[in-house]
Parts: C-alpha cells; structure tokens; sequence
C-alpha cells in the first residue's frame, strides 16, 4: 500500500501508508494549513482510504493522526460550507457521517493519535475510533451548538457511551473545550501522553495489539459491537458463534504451542 493510494488518481487531503513488517496502518488527515478540516473531498478520500483497509488482512491495526502540530482534526471545513445551499450543507454532513461510520466499522482496532485540536467533526473521528492517545496540550470539544446546529457524525450517540450522559450533555449543550488532562479524567480520551511522546506512545499501543492473533482481535471488536447494541441475552450467541469459530483456527494452535514451548507466538492470522 502506497504512501498515497485510490482508485482513479491520486488522494489529495488523506494519506495512507502501511508497514508490513508490523502490520500497522497509518491513516493521516493531510491538510495541515487548513488544521485539517473535512472537506467533501477529504470525507470521500477517507471513505476510500476505509475501503482500501477493509480488503487488507494484513492489517491489524489502524493509527489515524492529523498532520503539522496544531490539529488532529478542527471539524466540517466552515470556509467551503458557508457557500453551500442548506441542502448542500446537509449533503457535506451526510459525507462526514459516513467517513466516520467507515471508520468506526473497519474490523480492525483503530486508534486516535490526538495533538492539538479535535473539534466538531473532528472530535467525531476521534471518537469514532476504538481508542484515543491524546498529547497533554490536545483540546477536544463539541461546539457545533455556538454556530447553530449540533454534532451529526455520530457524535450525539457515541459520547454518552464513553463519557456518560451527564459529561455528554454538560459537553454538549455548552460547546466548550476540554483540555487532555480533564478529557481523560472522564473517559474521553483513554491515554495521556506528553508531547513529544504522541506518535511513539501511539507506536507502542498498535504494536501491543498487533502483536495478539489478529482473527481473536478482530472477534473481539465485532463481540463488543454485538453487545453495545443489545442486551446481554440478545448478544449471548453472536458472541459464542465468535467466540466458537476461533477454536478452529491455526492461529488458536500456533498459541496454543507457544505456550506450552514458553515462546512467543507467531500468529499468521488465519
């Protein structure tokens, strides 16, 4: 996988680069002079950069970072839609809503590497994301509210799920910023780092997960998706018909041996 790849020409606003040798992927918002706000075009390039992942089995874990120092991400691109129609700022919504429900449903575990801003839609990204590593200076918000609309990428049904509702509303209906420090006491962000540490901090947590039997990982991710949306009953047998399918697999072998030989497992993924 190229450090730019799409169907059809050339990503402009994404790139996408992946090592092979530790089977992480690395999925950077690419407009740093613009704090890498979402555009229609990074909405769709990020639509297809998910596509791209979604066929990589080698792929067994997703880092996404925004690029230069000061945002991961500072939401919808305002400058480009304020010269949209309502029906047009819909649409762009609806596109942002859709990168970030492709995000949220690549198989594999996906984490945020967070410096500087992650606003609005940004924050929805994030979020929509397994996992967050935010720098010490990061500041995450949802202030769609001060401009006249509210979070439509998901980000009204994700937050109270990983801050609880009360954080949820009091985020929500004041738009303020939270520094890194207040958003990891409340769960929005589940690793602070400093700095300079970021990128490596981010590193260490992909190359942790990567290094599990990528079929049990991914099992793992669709079992908690299972149970999020039903109840405990309701999930019991999508989560043993996941659980059960990875009794038959070589990777359940290979540690299986690893354990018994006390070595380090070499799982091949299938």
């Amino acid at each position: 996988m190229s450090e730019s790849e799409r169907r059809g020409g050339e990503w402009r606003t994404v790139a996408l680069a992946f090592d092979e040798e530790t089977h992480i992927a690395r999925l950077t918002l690419n407009r740093p002079d613009a704090m890498n706000a979402i555009s229609r075009e990074m909405a769709a390039e990020l639509r297809d950069a998910c596509a791209r992942l979604r066929q990589e089995e080698a792929v067994r874990v997703v880092v996404m970072a925004g690029a230069g120092e000061r945002a991961f991400c500072a939401g919808a691109d305002l400058k480009e839609r304020r010269g949209l129609s309502a029906d047009e700022r819909s649409a762009h919504t609806a596109e942002i809503e859709a990168a970030a429900e492709a995000i949220a449903g690549l198989p594999m575990p996906t984490i945020a590497a967070v410096r500087g801003f992650a606003l609005a839609g940004g924050a929805e990204l994030a979020i929509a994301c397994d996992l967050r590593v935010a720098a010490s200076g990061a500041e995450l918000g949802f202030p769609e509210v001060r401009i006249g609309i509210f979070p439509g990428a998901g980000g009204v049904q994700r937050l109270p799920r990983l801050v609880g509702l009360g954080a949820a509303r009091d985020l929500l209906f004041t738009g303020r910023r939270v520094g890194a420090q207040e958003a990891y006491r409340i769960g929005l962000v589940d690793h602070l780092v400093a700095p300079e540490a970021l990128d490596a901090a981010a590193a260490e947590l992909a190359l942790t997960i990567a290094a599990n039997a990528p079929l049990a990982v991914r099992a793992v991710k669709a079992a908690l998706e299972v149970s999020d949306a039903t109840s405990l009953a309701e999930a019991r047998p999508a989560v043993n018909a996941l659980r059960a399918a990875l009794d038959a697999t070589a990777d359940y072998e290979e540690g299986l041996a690893a354990f018994a030989e006390r070595r380090a497992p070499r799982f091949s993924g299938r």
